[in-house]
């Protein structure tokens, strides 16, 4: 079945299965009963604005692609260095995560002085980094 001829409700299956998530799963991170997503998929229930805006935000889908079937099925996004912070706050468990974590409780006890220290100093090292690169 070609994706642009399928309805949105059918996309949404094509966006579950693609993610490898079950109704369930999918619908944990809806915040939706995994039967409320099946009436959806099988067209039982119509996809509510709300529900595909939802879809969009949570698993990066395209929303011209789920409405209509055009464009990419995914939203590639804009800011690689948001999408790096996300993967590293969703796996707690790295130990990057926790050092991440301590070095912002420890700023947050800085005083404003010492945090505009540490903010032009790190302005710096971005600057030295671009001067390298030119």
């Amino acid at each position: 079945m070609s994706e642009e001829f399928t309805t949105k409700e059918q996309r949404v299956r094509i966006v579950r299965k693609k993610l490898g998530l079950t109704l369930e799963k999918f619908g944990e991170h809806l915040g939706v009963k995994k039967s409320t997503l099946s009436n959806i998929e099988s067209g039982r229930s119509s996809l509510t604005d709300r529900m595909l805006k939802s879809i969009c935000h949570e698993f990066n889908v395209n929303e011209e692609w789920l409405r209509n079937g055009t464009g990419e099925m995914f939203v590639i996004p804009e800011d690689e260095t948001a999408a790096i912070v996300s993967d590293l706050l969703e796996s707690k468990d790295h130990e990057f995560f926790n050092l991440i974590l301590d070095i912002v409780k420890t700023y947050q006890t800085l005083s404003p002085m010492d945090q505009d220290i540490i903010k032009k100093f790190c302005q710096q090292l971005v600057d030295a980094k671009k001067n390298r690169k030119e």
